[in-house]
């Protein structure tokens, strides 16, 4: 029986993993910059983790997640997004104590699992990089949180991008909202769909992001946020406008975004592209806002929040023809007879010493076939060694770009080497 990788799973083979590796080892030196520390996370917690986080209408709990009962008839799930559990092990590892500089700004990478249909740049295991920042409620973090996104996707070569941003105001303006959307909604209530006639009693912000063609036109005409802001809601967000202006940051407000999950408040954000590697349709390659409660709603201290994910596949999708990540092999060792079979497992080990990058033939052949597969892998020189090499303590280097040959002593082989590459 032949076996089959599970659907909505992908194999990242050698060549891929290389421009993964890229992407992010970019993160890491973006990131770096702005103090932002790598944090690991279990890939799966709790059921109660992301269902208190990412709220019971949110198409992730209610529709994508993997969830099961373990041994112990404890209820846990895969995660379905990074957030929650970074959260969670904020809570759970005191890390607003007052020894941990304010604000904590972390960053992870890894896969995550939504059942859905399977796609283009989406998978049922897919990957997210993702950064959040905890204890800060200012508008200049919102603002250096997006600039961030900004450089690691510019970073990457990324082009056309276009920043949209929007508030969800803070408790007063979204219980405002909140009851002027229950007002607009209600008449329409038998034409919603069914998932947003339950989100029109749970929490009829979340309809306003359906995937439905009906509610979409629905939606339409629905009130907007931006009128239902109190003042201090109001100013914050004219004070990020003008953050974000002064940046020469080219941006639009779209008051219609609300961003997949409940824990959102204040500033939210999404950046787009449009790329024929997408039929040329736009689609989002970051998205992310603040969060303010969701510590609480995780057991921690009152305690601000913001960050943002991005899809790793989508995202190498983006960039996939833009990348050439070819790494030349240093040395190939040529090997005539058994005796420089033999010495050749020293001889190799003596180069990785000293830093070069060396491989050798396995399988016995020719010599004509040894430099042939040399020629395949961009060797830079070959270094062949015989019976009259070890004997003499000699061998011979060629340099495969422009075929000129040097001897060597093979004692000496390694500091030899960086003699010619210096020359």
């Amino acid at each position: 029986m032949r076996y089959q990788k599970p659907k909505g799973t992908m194999d990242i083979l050698p060549g891929e993993s290389s421009k993964w590796q890229y992407v992010e080892n970019v993160a890491k030196d973006v990131f770096d910059r702005y103090r932002f520390s790598e944090i690991r996370t279990p890939i799966f917690e709790s059921y109660e983790v992301f269902e208190r986080s990412s709220g019971d209408t949110s198409d992730i709990v209610s529709k994508e997640m993997y969830d099961f009962k373990d041994k112990g008839d404890r209820h846990l799930a895969l995660r379905p997004e990074g957030t929650a559990g970074v959260v969670r092990s904020y809570v759970e590892n005191k890390l607003y104590g007052p020894e941990h500089v304010k604000p904590y700004k972390v960053w992870y990478k890894g896969p995550m699992f939504r059942y859905e249909r399977p796609q283009s740049g989406r998978q049922r295991q897919f990957h997210q990089i993702g950064v959040e920042a905890f204890g800060s409620d200012s508008p200049e973090l919102d603002v250096e949180i997006i600039t961030m996104g900004l450089a690691f996707l510019n970073e990457l070569g990324i082009k056309n991008l276009k920043v949209a941003i929007n508030t969800l105001g803070d408790p007063e303006s979204r219980a405002n909202y909140h009851q002027a959307l229950v007002d607009y909604f209600t008449p329409f209530k038998d034409q919603l769909s069914d998932d947003s006639k339950v989100r029109l009693e749970k929490n009829p912000l979340r309809i306003l992001d359906s995937k439905d063609k009906n509610d979409k036109e629905i939606v339409k005409d629905a009130p907007s946020i931006l009128d239902y802001l109190n003042d201090a809601s109001a100013q914050r967000f004219e004070y990020l406008k003008s953050l974000l202006d002064d940046l020469d940051i080219n941006y639009e407000v779209d008051p219609t975004m609300v961003r997949g999950l409940d824990y959102y408040n204040h500033t939210i954000f999404e950046f787009m592209v449009t790329d024929p590697a997408f039929n040329n349709k736009e689609i989002t390659v970051l998205a992310g806002g603040r969060y303010n409660g969701l510590v609480e709603e995780l057991g921690g201290p009152e305690t601000p929040g913001i960050g943002f994910g991005l899809g790793v596949e989508r995202l190498l999708l983006l960039i996939d023809n833009e990348l050439d990540l070819t790494t030349d092999l240093d040395v190939y060792l040529v090997t005539i007879g058994e005796k420089a079979e033999k010495a050749s497992i020293k001889i190799l080990a003596g180069l990785r010493a000293a830093g070069f990058s060396a491989d050798k033939d396995y399988l016995s052949r020719k010599t004509k076939a040894q430099f042939k597969s040399a020629n395949n892998l961009n060797a830079k020189y070959t270094v062949t060694i015989g019976d009259n090499e070890l004997e003499n303590d000699t061998a011979n280097v060629k340099n495969m770009a422009t075929g000129e040959e040097h001897p060597v002593s093979l004692e000496n082989l390694a500091e030899e080497l960086k003699g010619i590459e210096e020359k």
